[in-house]
């Protein structure tokens, strides 16, 4: 197991998630009280009456708990989430909504793998279902970020949506960890399965959610960051019958042509340990940095992603997508120097044979969407570069001629996990309250047929005081081409 999964709380707190290779824990680590409990199952009287009669299709096992508070202000106390799978995703002063009684079915569809060791069950294909009692009649549903699982989404987006009335449901993706590359039989599968498994707990959520209100919901939407942005867009290219609408916090880019993931990161890997070093070629280094992707302007964040993120990340996705390029070697040689045999700072993916892009086409997205999409991406994203991610996949959405259903908000100043705005409040915008005006922007546009304002540059106030930032975050600033 890797130094990133034994991140000490500082670390953590600045966020760990790879876009990724969370969860952000020791290996094996749990929190106290993390495994599900069927508290008032039993009973099925009061605000969970009939609480025995759900039943999540397909699950292979469930535990359905009643529940005096869904949101994370309850679940820590309560074991019914794991604060691991989120650590260092959401900002510190982030407040926690309460007063969501309801009830919660953990549990897990049949899968093969066992890297999620949530509740003890050593078993992936885990899912959470969080139905409120006072029900505003959505569903919403999300991937996890990274490689973490089920519960990563809680804070960010779990404990807010279900305040504001709605089901939610969310899943581990099928497969966790950074040996995530061992799941499926060939190159390509493991990511592939993720996609599944989203459409598989959209469907089965739908149901669960008409068992307890006895209607379907009127509004499904998809949501998710990082990895989870991704799934929301190809859940809208190729399941759009089951969604309404999403919302897509910086998605990793796949593209068979580039740029992806493999296209850009060993490109820093080979430069910036010249450029932090300093002295000759350390200009050429930061030009070579700068030509990559990495804005001029966010040198402040590359010590820290270089640490935890960068090597990790282009590794376990490499071995995923190109297993053959190190041999029998798993995931490579990390922090290697350029000219180490199979060093993943020489990986020129363009060179690679023809089975490594079809690997990358088997997952790969399109622009195709069928429902309205909203993309929030920040400008100073150093994990996924804005303008090697979503302002690739705007001309995608523009050029597929879905323009019209889609709408992008570049954020001034935002970076990948929103808890690295604790460590630089004078640099960074979080991305959390753009999140949610992005989130309610679609509400309108769906509900009431209002489309949100053109795509454009959300700008970062030039003066907020402490915790403004994380209050608001109004959709206007200046129109920009998307």
């Amino acid at each position: 197991m890797t130094a990133f999964f034994g991140l000490d709380a500082s670390a953590t707190a600045a966020g760990a998630e790879v876009a990724g290779a969370g969860p952000a824990r020791a290996a094996g680590a749990k929190v106290a009280g993390a495994g599900p409990k069927a508290a008032g199952a039993a009973t099925g009287t009061g605000h969970c009456r009939r609480i025995d009669r759900l039943r999540v299709p397909g699950a292979e096992r469930q535990v359905v708990a009643c529940l005096g508070e869904l949101t994370t202000a309850g679940t820590v106390a309560s074991g019914h989430t794991d604060q691991a799978d989120w650590a260092g995703l959401t900002p510190a002063g982030l407040a926690t909504p309460s007063g969501v009684p309801g009830i919660q079915i953990d549990g897990y569809f049949p899968d093969a793998s066992t890297t999620n060791t949530n509740h003890g069950w050593h078993h992936d294909a885990q899912f959470v279902v969080r139905l409120p009692d006072r029900w505003n009649g959505g569903l919403v549903v999300a991937g996890s970020p990274g490689v973490r699982e089920q519960y990563a989404n809680d804070r960010a987006i779990g404990d807010w949506v279900l305040s504001r009335g709605y089901a939610f449901a969310a899943t581990d993706k099928g497969n966790t960890g950074a040996g995530f590359y061992r799941d499926g039989a060939a190159p390509g599968e493991a990511i592939a399965e993720w996609n599944d498994r989203v459409t598989e707990l959209t469907r089965a959520a739908r149901a669960v959610v008409a068992q307890r209100y006895h209607r379907p919901p009127s509004r499904t939407l998809a949501t998710g960051m990082s990895n989870g942005g991704y799934l929301v867009r190809w859940q809208l290219e190729n399941h759009p019958e089951l969604y309404d609408g999403g919302v897509d916090w910086e998605g990793t880019l796949w593209r068979a042509s580039g740029p992806n993931l493999l296209t850009f990161l060993p490109s820093v890997l080979r430069h910036y340990p010249v450029y932090a070093a300093g002295g000759p070629g350390a200009d050429e280094a930061h030009r070579a940095m700068l030509a990559a992707g990495y804005p001029a302007g966010s040198e402040f964040l590359w010590p820290f992603h270089h640490q935890y993120y960068w090597d990790l990340t282009q590794r376990i996705y490499r071995e995923e997508l190109d297993p053959a390029y190190d041999g029998p070697t798993e995931a490579g040689t990390p922090y290697c120097a350029p000219g180490t045999p199979a060093c993943d700072a020489d990986y020129d993916y363009a060179s690679r044979p023809p089975r490594v892009h079809r690997a990358v086409a088997s997952i790969g997205l399109t622009g195709r969407i069928g429902k309205p999409l909203i993309t929030l991406h920040g400008t100073l994203d150093v994990l996924l570069p804005i303008t090697r991610d979503s302002d690739v996949y705007a001309r995608m959405v523009r050029d597929a001629g879905r323009g019209g259903l889609f709408r992008y908000y570049r954020v001034d100043g935002g970076t990948h996990v929103d808890s690295l705005y604790d460590a630089f409040p004078d640099r960074l915008r979080p991305l959390t309250p753009c999140h949610r005006s992005a989130f309610r922007a679609l509400e309108t546009w769906i509900g009431r047929g209002s489309e949100p304002p053109p795509s454009h540059t959300l700008a970062r106030p030039a003066e907020a005081g402490p915790g403004a930032l994380l209050a608001d975050c109004p959709i206007g600033g200046t129109k920009t081409r998307s």
